[in-house]
Order: C-alpha cells, then structure tokens, then sequence
C-alpha cells in the first residue's frame, strides 16, 4: 500500500496492511540514527540528513531519515512550535519569546533541551504595542510547498500548527502568570489568547488551501494524572477558539482531519473535544491515560495516534518489553484500525537504538492479517 493510503485506511477505521507508522526525533537522537542508519547503509539517507533535521515538528526538514524508516506521515510546520531548537545558547525569537539552552547527560552524550526564560508581554501595558508576526510571508510556506509538491502522491501530510493558543500564550505572557489572569484579569488573558489564535488560524487556512491532508493542533494542558487547567477553564477559554478553528479550515476541505495534542490526561475533556470536530487525538501517554481503555470508550468516534511511551519503556525497557508494546497496542487500540503507532514524543536522546529499532521492526513486520 502507499503511505498515505494506509493511514486514510485507518482514520476511516479499516485495517490496512500493517498499523501506519509516524516517528520524530530531537536533534540530538537524529544524529544518532544518521550513523545508525549509515552503518546499516539504509537507501535513501546521506550525511545531508544531519542537522539538517533540525526542527522535530518538520520545519526545514529533508525526511531522508523518516522516509528510510518507512514512516506513513510527513509533517510540515508552520507557526511558534518552530521556535524550539533555533539555535545554540541563548535566543529570543521573531515573536520575542527568549530561549535558553539546557544540557542534560545520557549515556548516549550530552542533549540539549530548549526553555523560556523571557516573556515579552510579562508587563500588562506590553500588549499596547505589541506587534506578532505575519502569518502571511509567503516565506513560511515555501517548505510546505516543496513537501506537498515532492510526497504528496505517496505520503500524508499533515500541516502543523501546534501550541495552537495557551501554550503561545503562556510563552508570550509567562505561564503562572497567564494562569492567574485566568482568573484576575479575564479581559487580559482574552486579548492574549486571540495573538496565537489568529496566527494559527490563518496559518491552518493556508495549509488547508494548499493541500494537506491533516492539520494537527493543540496545547498541552493535561499533567501526568489530571488537567493543568480545569475543565471549567478549559471550556471558557479555549474550546470556544477550539471550535472556531476547526470549523473554518473543514469550511475550507470538509474532508480535511484533523489531529489534537496534548500531553498528560485530558479525560474531562475528550468527548467536548469529539463534539468540535476533532478527529484524532494524540499523543496518548500510558502512564496518564489508558489507550485501550480510550478505545473503548471513544473508539467509535475517534482515532488515536501515538501511544508507545516515550517515558518509561522506550527509554528504559528491554527491546522485547518494547515490541511487546506495539503488538499490544495493535492489538487492542489498532484492532479495527483507528490508529497510527509512534512514540508519545520526540524520541529523546537516552533512547537506546536497538529499543528504537525494536519499535520500528515491530511495527513494519506485524502484519493485521497475522
């Protein structure tokens, strides 16, 4: 089968071949499987590859790595999620969010995280001035254009508008701040909230009009075992945006889908979320919420799309705890389709390789029809 028509296959909840496959990487673990896969003389991939896969969200991305692992999904960025991995050191980028570089160790060498350290609507009166970037340079879609132009016909493509709304703008404002405008300063969290709303929205639009398959969106708002926000909170302040947003780009492509992230457990908020027009969820951590369990309940209704956790076993387990995972999400979340197999996250750096391999085998070798 094409990639793509085996993920269409599975979000019309048919089996496919096999379970399609979606994967990305930090930086640091690209590089990694950039010598993996030299030594293993995987067609398709050249020392090109390095660095050059610089943004996980797929910004700038050649795919030589994804495409030589056998991927079903091709994701292009547009949007404030590009301001993770810009550059060494400290930064501040177009929207005037400072970074700063954060080293961690692994037994793999030395990794780099990306953190906040400067928010430039920190002050109530910055807003005033503040000025966010265009969504309309024709520049931010030149990637999305040559991906559509040279994968649509095999791969699916997803359009990544990602930190939709909060996560944009906690970073513009500082999040235990924004967090307690929520509640003294309603009004002023409203205003913020509408600067990444509007980017986003007319970033998606164009991503739609221009082809994509998938526009995936959403913010982190669930922690390990409960929300981040209330539900109450989440209800005023972002699933009337949330509606709006899905309703004008499948205005624009009624047959688009399209994909909600967010990290941790988001129960409360699952079915409010179908009711809007949500397609697929993802990531669906393990250790926060069941995915067989999330089957279950919404499977009917909604598809799933990660599952493999990024937390404990892919870094941590043995190579047959790891294929044991994938067979069972195949068989429970995956059973009737309904699922695209991946890791919750960015594969990290203190990945082991032979675990990273026991995912990806695991998932190309089983077969729906064994």
């Amino acid at each position: 089968m094409k990639h793509r028509d085996r993920v269409l296959a599975a979000l019309s909840h048919e089996t496919a071949d096999r379970c399609p496959m979606q994967v990305s990487f930090t930086p640091e673990f690209a590089d990694r499987l950039t010598v993996d896969l030299a030594r293993r003389r995987a067609p398709g991939t050249s020392e090109s590859a390095r660095r050059l896969v610089h943004n996980p969200h797929g910004g700038g991305n050649t795919y030589e790595l994804e495409r030589a692992l056998g991927v079903d999904m091709l994701q292009t960025s547009v949007g404030w999620a590009n301001s993770y991995y810009q550059a060494p050191g400290r930064y501040t980028d177009e929207w005037g969010v400072t970074w700063d570089s954060a080293p961690y160790e692994t037994p793999y060498g030395v990794g780099h995280y990306t953190e906040m350290v400067g928010h430039p609507l920190a002050a109530d009166a910055a807003i005033e001035t503040y000025r966010p970037p265009d969504p309309n340079r024709p520049e931010l879609y030149r990637d999305v254009e040559w991906t559509l132009q040279t994968f649509k016909e095999e791969y699916w493509i997803v359009g990544v508008t990602v930190c939709t709304i909060f996560e944009t703008a906690w970073a513009l404002r500082g999040y235990g701040q924004l967090l307690t405008d929520f509640v003294a300063k309603p009004d002023l969290a409203e205003r913020i909230l509408d600067i990444p709303f509007r980017y986003h929205l007319t970033a998606a639009k164009r991503l739609t009009e221009m082809g994509v398959d998938m526009i995936w969106i959403g913010d982190d708002v669930g922690a390990q075992h409960a929300m981040l926000i209330s539900p109450r909170h989440w209800r005023r302040f972002l699933k009337p945006r949330l509606a709006d947003f899905i309703a004008e780009i499948k205005g624009i492509n009624p047959r688009l889908k399209v994909a909600y992230h967010s990290d941790g457990n988001i129960t409360p908020i699952i079915p409010e979320l179908i009711e809007i027009g949500v397609d697929v969820l993802n990531p669906i951590q393990p250790a926060s919420m069941d995915p067989a369990q999330l089957k279950r309940e919404f499977g009917d209704r909604l598809c799933f799309w990660g599952t493999i956790d990024e937390q404990h076993t892919l870094p941590f387990g043995a190579p047959a705890d790891v294929a044991a995972q994938v067979r069972q999400r195949i068989e429970t979340v995956g059973k009737e389709g309904g699922l695209i197999l991946g890791p919750t996250h960015h594969v990290q750096l203190d990945t082991p390789m032979e675990n990273f391999w026991a995912m990806v085998d695991t998932i190309i070798q089983t077969s729906y029809q064994e």
